[in-house]
């Protein structure tokens, strides 16, 4: 199984328009090239009524294997769903949140920002670090020097401009 060809399953499953009216958007490390053996697909939609979204889940994926679904009855988190397709695993992460309000996505769009403004020694170090067993965040806050929660610091990242983040990526000892 290639990291490259994650796109297949994703087609294959046909989950990009099953889940089309809960905006479904792939995140995460094998859109940012920083895969490593067991990287799954996730993929965040924004699930405004959260029971509507596990039923499609449900009703399409849940003859799949290593099927689960995640659905809590009371507060505001997140519906949870995996499975394996094409020997691929899927987690699908309904929010009732806009996708663009999600931890997950401004996690990836700051990464897909730093690595973007990055020429190559940034996704060097992150992926030696994933490669080490790090989780995708963990590994970017390490080699930037985020000291403390990795995730509220990467979170942080998002308000940055550019600019800043260059400076950041600037002053990193990148090697």
């Amino acid at each position: 199984m290639s990291v490259g060809h994650y796109a297949s399953a994703v087609t294959s499953s046909a989950v990009m328009e099953r889940l089309k009216p809960f905006d479904p958007r792939i995140v995460g490390t094998l859109t940012l090239g920083l895969a490593v053996p067991g990287s799954d697909i996730d993929i965040v939609c924004h699930a405004s009524d959260p029971n509507a979204f596990a039923d499609v889940v449900w009703a399409h994926y849940q003859a799949r294997d290593d099927f689960a679904l995640f659905r809590w009855t009371s507060g505001t988190r997140p519906v949870i769903a995996r499975f394996v397709c094409d020997g691929w695993p899927f987690e699908l992460f309904g929010d009732q949140r806009p996708v663009e309000q999600q931890r997950g996505w401004i996690h990836f769009e700051v990464e897909r920002r730093l690595l973007a403004l990055d020429d190559g020694p940034l996704r060097r170090a992150v992926s030696e670090l994933r490669a080490g067993g790090l989780k995708t965040e963990p590994a970017f806050a390490a080699v930037l020097g985020i000291s403390g929660d990795p995730y509220r610091g990467l979170l942080e990242l998002a308000a940055e401009t550019d600019a800043e983040l260059r400076a950041r990526l600037a002053a990193c000892d990148l090697g």
